[in-house]
Parts: C-alpha cells; structure tokens; sequence
C-alpha cells in the first residue's frame, strides 16, 4: 500500500514538473484581459514572463497551477478553469471544468471588451449615472442579485458621510433609492446626508418620505416636529 502511494505521489508530481509553465504568444495575446466573474465581480487574466496570474476578490498575485495549454488549477478557488475559444468569434472566454465528465458546464465567465466596467467599478470611479444605469440592468435580469444589497450600498455611502464627502454620499444613497423604493431606510439615510450638508428644506421632505413607509421612525418625527415652522 505504501509503495502504491509513493507511485502515485511520484507520478504525480512527475507530470506537473513536465507541464510547460510558459505559454504561448498567441494563447497570451488571446487570453488577457477581464473576465465577467459575476454580475458585478471581475477575475483579471495576466501573465508575467510567460506565466499566467489572476486578480481576483482583492488578491492581486494568484498563481494557477498549469495542468495543460488551457487548463489551469486555482488553489484559491478550489477548481479548474478553462480558457475556450468561441468559434462564432474566435474570442476566448473562461470556465470552471465540471467536476465529473457527466456534469455540464454551469459557469462561462465572459471576457470583457477594454472598455467595459462593471456597476461598482463605475461606482468606485465616481460616475453615478453609469453606476445607477448598471445595476437597473442587473436588477432587470435578477431583482435578488446580491450586487444590488441594500445595506452594503448603505454602508458605502456612510462611509462617504462619515468622511463629510456629503456630495458622494448623496449619489450612493440616491441610486439606493432607485434600486429599493419601497424601503423606508434608504429615504431617511438621505435625508441624514441632506441634514449634515446643511439642506434642511430637502432633509424634511425625505425624512416624510420615508415616514410614509415606515411611521415608527422616532428619529425622522423629531426632526420633522423641531423644523416644520
């Protein structure tokens, strides 16, 4: 038994020794790039002297183990992917290998065009118009994706707030209240935004705003009562 698994241990690493870790000119040129990971999430596809890299979720140096030309094992994931070429457009886009041959692909990771951001990046880069468009087209496709998270865009925007970017934070708890209209929080977060930066006429108007969903606001009752003359 022990001898058997020596072997196997041997053979092993025998074979991932003799895969070539470099990669083609062509297979480089073709792969590059960002691949759609999730409706708001990218993996980044990079090569450094020949030997792919990932970014992906804050990790900027992930290192794929080469299994073959195309098949690569990510630790950090877990799986295998796969680099495919579409033979309709000769573009290349990734995927999870199935973890048995019977089972189908379920993953197909699409790889951007240059141009091409995702809603949060938009959000990062302060172009609010383009961020609010992205995720109406997400929430077109999946009202419940997980991009669209009412408090973790809350959060965003009081971090903003916190930070006195009242400007930011407004865009942040505006797009909130497109995407969730019918939660009472998003219209008092920025009615808070609208009291910090000195505009109380606009903070009373949303602090009602939200009291028509939700009347057990104390805090929005208060502020309406003291500033209503």
């Amino acid at each position: 038994m022990k001898i058997k698994i020596i072997f196997i241990i041997l053979t092993t690493s025998l074979f991932f020794n003799c895969v070539n870790k470099t990669n083609s000119k062509e297979f480089i040129e073709q792969t590059t790039g960002r691949y759609l990971f999730n409706s708001d999430e990218t993996i980044e596809v990079y090569f450094n002297e020949n030997v792919l890299h990932l970014k992906w979720r804050g990790v900027t140096d992930i290192k794929p183990l080469k299994i073959n030309k195309e098949t690569f094992f990510v630790k950090e994931m877990n799986e295998k992917i796969q680099f495919l070429s579409n033979p309709n457009n000769n573009k290349y886009f990734m995927i999870l290998v199935p973890k048995e041959p019977t089972d189908s692909i379920t993953f197909n990771y699409r790889k951007l065009d240059k141009s091409e951001k995702v809603a949060s990046e938009y959000l990062d880069e302060n172009q609010f118009n383009k961020a609010l468009q992205a995720y109406i087209q997400i929430k077109k496709k999946d009202s419940l994706d997980s991009a669209l998270n009412e408090q973790n865009m809350n959060r965003k925007g009081y971090r903003y707030l916190n930070d006195k970017e009242y400007a930011k934070a407004k865009e942040i708890f505006k797009i909130n209240i497109e995407l969730h209209p019918q939660s009472a929080n998003v219209y008092d977060s920025y009615a808070d935004a609208l009291k910090r930066s000195g505009d109380t006429m606009q903070a009373i108007e949303y602090y009602k705003k939200s009291l028509k969903i939700d009347s057990g606001n104390r805090r929005a009752k208060e502020f309406v009562k003291k500033h209503k003359k």
